[in-house]
């Protein structure tokens, strides 16, 4: 069996993997589709967010709020989104930022 892999974030420590895949798993359940994400989520979600490595385009000119809804791609499934400050939406993946990366 392998060594838990630990992630870390601005606002939290997760001791293996799978936690911090059941955090936001969680989060991204508990809201209606269409819905904004609370501000105390939104600071995970923003931390998260550092790990992404398109954070640039899918931040482009800032976030006003994130929100769940439809996932463009996956028919039946969810995913986060991002309100940007112009008013434009872009999704992006929480299990993208929580693959193994070189700097874990």
């Amino acid at each position: 069996m392998g060594k838990a892999r630990q992630i870390s974030i601005r606002t939290r420590t997760f001791a293996k993997a799978g936690d911090a895949t059941a955090h936001f798993s969680g989060m991204l359940n508990r809201y209606p589709l269409d819905n904004r994400v609370s501000d105390t989520d939104a600071l995970d979600l923003m931390a998260l967010l550092d790990r992404h490595d398109e954070r640039v385009e899918k931040v482009g000119c800032g976030i006003a709020y994130f929100s769940v809804n439809a996932a463009p791609d996956y028919p039946g499934q969810r995913c986060f989104w991002i309100t940007r400050t112009d008013g434009t939406h872009i999704d992006w993946s929480y299990q993208h930022c929580l693959e193994k990366k070189s700097y874990d």
